[in-house]
């Protein structure tokens, strides 16, 4: 009997507790999703619902030897990014990527907090796109971070979102506000030179934790499985518009709460996995 394949995501990213955001939150939409999720860890983070209280980042030699061990035997279908909190280890991950020209890869550059405060140097933000950015399928920033790499705030988004494809890189922007109260995403399509707009309803929730960090994920994993881009990133929507729906109905701590995966019900696993 002919063995099957695995659609493998190999995450390069962090870990926190609350099982809402990084590392854990990637692996539960990866494997909601129809992946199978592997990760080098980048940092390990301390928080509760409400604060960051600190961060421990992990020797780039670590890192490394963590992603070469899994890719040099295993292999991947998609290579996602999470945090990836300085240059040294951007340059360390970097040199990884290299060596897998052929393998699709998303990089989420968690740059920015949610109020919009710097969460690495500007060295770290230059060698995102120095050494990241050439590498990437795709790249996944939220608003704040868009207007960081821009080094301005968004004016012109069609025209703003293309510099950000400068590299060759695809681009999605999250969450921009939209006439009417709602929400809107718009995808650059380096491949097609096309830019689509995905607007959303806003859903009334403070359960926003992980929320790119699964969207991204989500993604990786439809491109692992051969999705074309933009058929990944309509599923991508479709995906964490759920979860953010389902996520809303719970109480999570004392701040704010996650979306992920967890909340899906069997029968919407079932129809992600099987699919």
């Amino acid at each position: 009997m002919q063995k099957k394949s695995l659609n493998v995501v190999f995450l390069i990213a962090g870990s926190e507790p609350l099982g809402s955001a990084g590392m854990q939150a990637d692996i539960k939409a990866i494997t909601a999703c129809g992946g199978y999720a592997a990760c080098a860890l980048t940092a390990i983070v301390d928080e509760d619902t409400q604060r960051v209280k600190q961060i421990h980042h992990l020797p780039v030699d670590l890192i490394v030897s963590q992603a070469e061990s899994f890719l040099g035997d295993v292999g991947a279908n998609c290579i996602k990014t999470g945090v990836l909190p300085s240059a040294d280890i951007i340059h360390g991950v970097a040199g990884v990527l290299k060596q897998y020209p052929d393998v699709k890869k998303v990089i989420d550059p968690v740059i920015v907090n949610s109020v919009g405060e710097q969460l690495v140097s500007n060295d770290s933000i230059e060698a995102y796109k120095e050494l990241l950015f050439p590498l990437a399928t795709l790249i996944t920033p939220n608003r704040r971070e868009a207007e960081v790499l821009l080094h301005r705030k968004i004016s012109n988004v069609e025209e703003d979102i293309k510099e950000l494809g400068k590299w060759g890189n695809s681009v999605i922007i999250k969450s921009l506000e939209a006439p009417n109260n709602q929400l809107v995403d718009v995808l650059y399509d380096a491949t097609t030179g096309k830019v689509r707009s995905f607007l959303k309803d806003r859903i009334d929730t403070h359960n926003v934790n992980g929320t790119g960090d699964s969207f991204s994920s989500a993604i990786a994993t439809y491109l692992a499985k051969g999705y074309p881009l933009m058929e990944a990133v309509e599923k991508g929507e479709e995906f964490i518009t759920r979860a953010i729906s389902l996520g809303a109905e719970y109480e999570f701590g004392h701040g704010f709460g996650p979306v992920h995966p967890c909340f899906m019900e069997d029968k919407v696993i079932h129809e992600r996995i099987y699919d």
